[in-house]
């Protein structure tokens, strides 16, 4: 293999600069040459590839985002738009790529390898840590950070004025961060897609903080009562409780990755040269017991990553 290329698609998450610079810096010393296609699947369609060398990547593994732009491109979900892409890279001489992002970048991956036959190697770029076959995904640890010091700050205000607050964290479909940040935070309650919300305890647990409710709620956004709009007007109809909404948005996935995420993102981006160098495709590089690990594109979205049942027990415990 003598030329390969490299893209992010979908939501970015920190590390994904430090994941294109290991996959760039490996591969070079492996004597492959490595394109970087910008903006996703849309700059595969459109043929928008730059070389990349060494000193492209200098400087980058402290950075949010990604240098290469992401995008969600609905052409590549037809097959037309698929053929395009796997036209130009078969022009641009690409043997190889290696896909960073989540599972609707991982769909499309598989979809250039089973309809074009163009190997493809994934790294789990997402800030939700919803992905099967890896413990940890890259932009992950990060945004637990991030929302943690944001929701520190609201508690603040919270203890101050003897509010009830309701936060929203990102998740619409798992509620890792909900969960890890809830415990972190001394959350009263968690509300995560994975359970069933109670209202009924959750007003209980506002009336044992006394007489001034200083509560912290934390919300996923893809909880099924709904958001931390629908809990305020809940708690408000039904209980008269009045509360204030504050919600973290797009703030957890920006920012400088922490130590862990720039660790995580460069040993997946190593594996994922070496595996298309030997010969592998179709398959996430992850990381299981601390250990690399592969895990076909199909079982990333098939299988569902659950929540540890004790996570879930200390949550409701505490």
């Amino acid at each position: 293999m003598k030329k390969i290329g490299i893209f992010t698609s979908g939501g970015d998450a920190p590390g994904m600069n430090a994941n294109i610079r290991a996959v760039v810096r490996y591969a070079l010393l492996k004597g492959i040459e490595v394109v970087g296609i910008e903006d996703g699947y849309s700059g595969m369609i459109e043929g928008r590839f730059v070389k990349l060398s060494r000193a492209a990547t200098a400087n980058i593994i402290s950075l949010g985002g990604t240098i290469l732009l992401t995008s969600r491109c609905k052409a590549f979900h037809s097959v037309g738009g698929r053929a395009a892409a796997a036209d130009r890279l078969k022009q641009e001489g690409i043997e190889g790529l290696v896909a960073c992002g989540g599972d609707g970048t991982f769909h499309g991956a598989h979809a250039l390898w089973t309809e074009h036959g163009i190997p493809v190697v994934g790294t789990p770029g997402t800030i939700d840590n919803d992905l099967w076959g890896t413990d940890w995904t890259i932009g992950y640890d990060t945004a637990i950070n991030t929302a943690a010091w944001a929701i520190d700050r609201i508690r603040d205000t919270a203890l101050s004025h003897g509010r009830v607050f309701i936060i929203e964290v990102m998740g619409r479909h798992a509620g890792f961060i909900a969960m890890d940040v809830g415990i972190a935070c001394g959350a009263e309650y968690i509300a995560v897609p994975e359970t069933v919300s109670n209202i009924d305890l959750l007003y209980k647990k506002i009336l044992e903080q006394g007489k001034n409710k200083r509560t912290i709620i934390i919300v996923g956004e893809g909880d099924e009562i709904g958001g931390a709009s629908v809990f305020k007007t809940i708690l408000k109809e039904q209980f008269d409780v009045d509360s204030h909404v504050t919600i973290l948005g797009h703030i957890q996935r920006g920012g400088s990755p922490t130590v862990r995420d720039r660790v995580l993102a460069t040993r997946l981006g190593v594996a994922a040269v070496d595996a298309l160098i030997n010969g592998k495709s179709d398959i996430m590089i992850g990381l299981t017991n601390k250990e690399i690990s592969y895990t076909k594109f199909e079982e990333t979205w098939a299988r569902r990553k659950s929540l540890r049942d004790d996570i879930i027990f200390i949550s409701e415990t505490l």
